[in-house]
């Protein structure tokens, strides 16, 4: 029985997982039509590949290997399965994501621009609680702040991901302005929507995790019982 139980926690820990990833891609998306800049991580991503003159997909590349080893070295327990499918899937979501929005919406004002980065933002928190409960590991960037409150035992998680996020923010911007790029085009990378996510991101995946990750996962538990 006990074995029974396992499986069918796994399996709907999985489902999580899956659904947190699958959402996230979807909410970059959102966040790339309404164009009010991207979300604290890819915005520094963005930053570093003005200043280092490789492709993106290989610098995104190393800069996972380096935040791998660091969450390898401090605590694994955050890597697992959901960190290779966040690897190797997420990038294809938000590929067509992305696509799919911009054919449904060629045109798009300031309204709707508004209305997709609130989406964008909420969807977001909203993936990262999913696969952070499931706890079968989660992105390498969301481990920095995982490791940091749950293993160092530095501070609560939602002002430590803020602090993460606008570090984040203010490398690349950093990044971006010595490497000689315009800043009438920086908004592209960091703008109102990075801001906004910087701040609200951490006390938002906070609020998901106790009023809709945690009761799902709990529900299941008792249902089986």
């Amino acid at each position: 029985m006990n074995k029974i139980l396992e499986e069918e926690n796994f399996k709907r820990r999985l489902v999580m997982c899956l659904l947190g990833v699958v959402i996230c891609g979807i909410s970059v998306g959102f966040f790339k039509r309404a164009a009010f800049g991207l979300d604290p991580f890819q915005s520094f991503m963005a930053g570093l590949n003005t200043a280092v003159p490789i492709s993106f997909g290989m610098l995104f590349t190393i800069a996972c290997i380096i935040l791998l080893l660091f969450a390898l070295i401090a605590d694994r327990h955050y890597i697992g399965l959901a960190t290779l499918i966040n690897l190797f899937l997420a990038g294809y979501i938000i590929d067509f994501s992305q696509n799919l929005l911009f054919r449904l919406f060629p045109v798009l004002g300031m309204p709707g621009r508004i209305v997709f980065l609130i989406v964008g933002i909420v969807v977001m928190c909203l993936s990262g609680s999913l696969y952070i409960t499931a706890d079968l590991g989660v992105s390498v960037y969301d481990a920095v702040a995982l490791i940091i409150t749950q293993t160092w035992h530095k501070g609560q998680f939602r002002w430590v991901r803020i602090l993460t996020d606008a570090v984040c923010v203010a490398l690349g911007g950093l990044l971006y302005c010595l490497a000689g790029g315009s800043l009438s085009e920086l908004g592209a990378q960091i703008g109102v929507g990075t801001v906004l996510t910087a701040l609200f991101m951490g006390p938002l995946i906070d609020f998901f995790n106790r009023r809709v990750s945690q009761p799902i996962l709990k529900r299941g538990g008792r249902g089986n019982e």
